[in-house]
């Protein structure tokens, strides 16, 4: 598991103890014969937390769909998959996303709605910082990133 994935993890579940809602995030378990559909689940009662988390952490301004994504042996691309996941579990689908700056610079990390992940792949465009920053922003604090609430900007 990466350190941004296992972040991802904590900035969830601190999420849900400070505001006192019943859900838990966690790493799928993970073998060398099983796919992995998503690196991060989350299950609640609550419907608006049921969530499937992608997460990406780049050294880059810009996330692209040709580099940062993969295709599989039958030539299925990443997105394509995890939108089929989603469609198929009833999840709510999130891109979570470090923009890394390189050493002495501070990271900006973001959750982005699987639906502007799929507008962007769509348009052939990828997606900036600039893009980024008007969905959800992970705060920095001391523990980690730092989630305050769900909604976009």
């Amino acid at each position: 598991m990466s350190d941004f994935e296992r972040e991802i993890i904590h900035c969830l579940n601190r999420f849900f103890k400070t505001h006192h809602i019943q859900g838990f995030a966690y790493r799928p378990r993970q073998s060398r014969s099983t796919r992995q559909d998503m690196d991060v689940l989350v299950d609640s009662l609550n419907p608006s937390y049921y969530l499937s988390i992608e997460c990406k952490s780049i050294i880059d301004k810009k996330l692209y769909f040709s580099q940062h994504f993969h295709v599989d042996r039958n030539k299925v691309h990443q997105v394509d998959a995890i939108s089929d996941f989603l469609a198929k579990t009833g999840r709510i689908g999130f891109l979570a996303i470090e923009f890394r700056q390189g050493t002495g610079k501070a990271s900006e990390a973001f959750l982005i709605p699987w639906p502007v992940v799929v507008e962007h792949f769509r348009a052939s465009k990828g997606i900036t910082v600039e893009d980024a920053r008007s969905c959800i922003v992970l705060a920095r604090c001391r523990d980690g990133y730092l989630l305050t609430s769900m909604n976009a900007k």
